[in-house]
């Protein structure tokens, strides 16, 4: 259950438990609260373990710096660096940054791996049930992995074909394509779930993890078949943040493992994983002429540049666009 915050003092007193709880007060994302920490804490230890509050915006530059001069990570990396250590001091400590001077990094963004569509489903016919399944909506719809792997059984809207993302990146929600061709295979897998949950009811459990002010508001609603993950582990485990046993949703790396031995399988050369696949759902609704700002939609880009990335993959002729000297008058 690497999704899972891990408990912390009813009033913490180490800083990075002071600043985790103040995270989890804003209601960001857990994966950003790990993203934080981690570049936090490299912050503090490359300073030699100084308290932030006695560094000066001098000391975020000559990180910064380091980061793009001796550590060569690339743009992305260091702008999330950035990012937390900007939360860190102007949210968390309440101190001002001033005007930042520091070396940005020079190492260019490098294109996203795509699969051909023969190789997509070449490693898609590799895998067998929920793994199938789970790699089929990852590339038929442009799904993270940990947003397949946290699908409830309400997020799948037959009626209006489209799946609802609501545990996405950044907290943030969206609705996407349902691929016709795998309706047949998600009402098994629904059928599936709620028996199992008829099961797990029987024998005094049944009750799923809630985002945490659903579960205060609505306590029952944790045994609704709805709020069933469409995806649930095969066996039951304690929640270290309640001691309630239950059924969590299957692992993301137990996807990842999968995909990968499937792409090792399909002689695919390629530095790929299931994030191949949201990248291959892109470039294939690019190819077809579909609108960027609809595909920017549906990836739950908040900046449009970070879509327009997928229009260098894609190659001109590829979109349709023609010649002026070939057209024919």
């Amino acid at each position: 259950m690497d999704d899972i915050p891990r408990p912390l003092p009813e009033k913490p007193i180490k800083f990075m438990d002071q600043f985790r709880y103040f995270i989890r007060s804003r209601n960001l994302a857990y994966r950003t609260e790990k993203t934080y920490c981690i570049w936090v804490k490299d912050y503090i230890r490359y300073h030699q373990m100084t308290h932030p509050k006695e560094l000066t915006s001098k000391a975020i530059d000559e990180y910064l710096s380091y980061l793009s001069v001796e550590r060569n990570v690339a743009v992305n990396t260091q702008k999330t660096a950035l990012n937390a250590i900007v939360f860190l001091y102007v949210k968390f400590l309440q101190i001002s940054v001033g005007q930042l001077n520091y070396f940005p990094s020079k190492r260019p963004r490098t294109l996203p791996t795509v699969f051909s569509h023969r190789e997509a489903t070449s490693v898609i016919e590799k895998l067998e049930g929920t793994y199938r399944l789970a790699a089929s909506l990852m590339y038929g719809s442009g799904l993270r992995v940990m947003e397949c792997a946290r699908l409830r059984v309400q997020d799948i809207d037959f009626e209006n074909q489209c799946i609802i993302v609501r545990e996405s990146k950044g907290n943030k929600w969206r609705r996407t394509l349902l691929p016709t061709s795998q309706i047949p295979l998600l009402k098994n897998q629904i059928n599936f779930v709620l028996s199992q949950h008829q099961m797990d009811i029987a024998h005094g459990f049944g009750y799923v993890y809630m985002p945490d002010a659903l579960s205060r508001k609505y306590p029952n609603m944790a045994a609704s078949p709805t709020w069933q993950y469409l995806f649930p582990a095969k066996n039951l485990s304690v929640d270290p943040r309640t001691g309630i046993k239950r059924r969590h949703h299957i692992g993301e790396h137990h996807i990842q493992r999968q995909v990968k031995i499937a792409i090792k399988s399909s002689n695919i050369l390629k530095k790929a994983g299931c994030h191949t696949f949201r990248h291959s759902f892109a470039t294939q609704l690019l190819r077809a002429g579909t609108d960027i700002r609809n595909i920017q939609e549906m990836m739950g880009h908040s900046d449009l540049s970070t879509t327009q990335i997928y229009t260098h993959v894609v190659g001109i002729q590829e979109r349709g666009v023609t010649s002026p000297v070939d057209v024919i008058n």
